[in-house]
């Protein structure tokens, strides 16, 4: 064997081409992630997503990497899904980042100082993780937020929410009624579709006029007022905006408060006593 041949051999040994996800895997990941924030039971109320990727080849890597190199990070958007080894806080992100899918880790705390520089993210997903814990001021500086989904975690209480939600979801946590501050949705003046089913709540909380769906299905809610959804002193008051509501499987015996949805354009959805 001549030495230009030797040098092609060991160079076939040495150089090895790197895994990388073809661009058909990346797009079809971003389909499937398509109603990423929505629960289960609401699918037609879908929002697309950017293009997005697949974090699931990256089991080698450790947690001293940078973000970039445990998860998927395309133009804008961030994906630390199902991360191995496990992800327990909130990963560092690119300041352009706009876009933030971190489901199925195991991230237990969200401070205020995880989205100090990160003043640009629209869409916030950390369904699936194990949060008890969230400091007042950890979305502050979020301004630009219109999506979060907190689901599945263990949250008693909720923090400050950022003003222009149009989407929150907290759906299978364990928030009770005095976890959620009297006025925590009044100044959300955008808000427009509102996810608190199966948790321990026992009463409906102050409802924003803007919001057009509702889900409390599965909580511990016994009683009505007249002023739950509607205005007692306004009998010529309809509500504009919410046209689903939810909130079977509770205690609750809706015959008993006829005068608590005269305002509703729509009855609510699901089986009830």
């Amino acid at each position: 064997m001549n030495a230009k041949a030797r040098k092609l051999f060991f160079c076939g040994i040495l150089v090895k081409k790197p895994n990388v996800p073809t661009n058909e895997a990346i797009l079809q990941r971003a389909t499937d992630d398509s109603n990423a924030l929505l629960p289960a039971d609401s699918p037609d109320d879908s929002t697309p997503l950017p293009p997005g990727g697949d974090p699931s080849g990256n089991e080698q890597l450790t947690p001293d990497l940078p973000t970039c190199l445990l998860c998927v990070c395309l133009t804008g958007s961030v994906y630390c899904e199902e991360v191995d080894p496990d992800m327990t806080s909130v990963p560092t992100l690119p300041k352009e980042t706009n876009y933030l899918y971190a489901r199925y880790n195991k991230i237990k705390k969200i401070t205020a100082k995880d989205f100090g520089d990160v003043v640009t993210l629209k869409r916030i997903d950390f369904t699936g993780n194990i949060i008890s814990e969230i400091e007042d001021g950890a979305f502050a500086k979020l301004t630009m937020l219109e999506e979060l989904s907190l689901a599945e975690n263990q949250l008693v209480k909720l923090p400050v929410l950022p003003a222009k939600l149009v989407s929150f979801n907290a759906n299978h946590n364990k928030l009770r009624t005095r976890g959620i501050k009297s006025n925590a949705f009044k100044k959300l003046t955008k808000l427009a579709h509102l996810y608190l089913a199966h948790n321990e709540l026992e009463a409906v909380p102050l409802i924003p006029e803007t919001v057009r769906t509702l889900h409390l299905q599965n909580n511990n809610i016994s009683s009505l007022t007249a002023d739950t959804f509607c205005k007692s002193n306004d009998t010529y008051y309809i509500r504009p905006n919410m046209n689903e509501i939810r909130i079977d499987g509770n205690p609750v015996i809706l015959g008993q408060y006829p005068t608590s949805f005269i305002c509703l354009q729509s009855l609510p959805i699901g089986r009830y006593q």
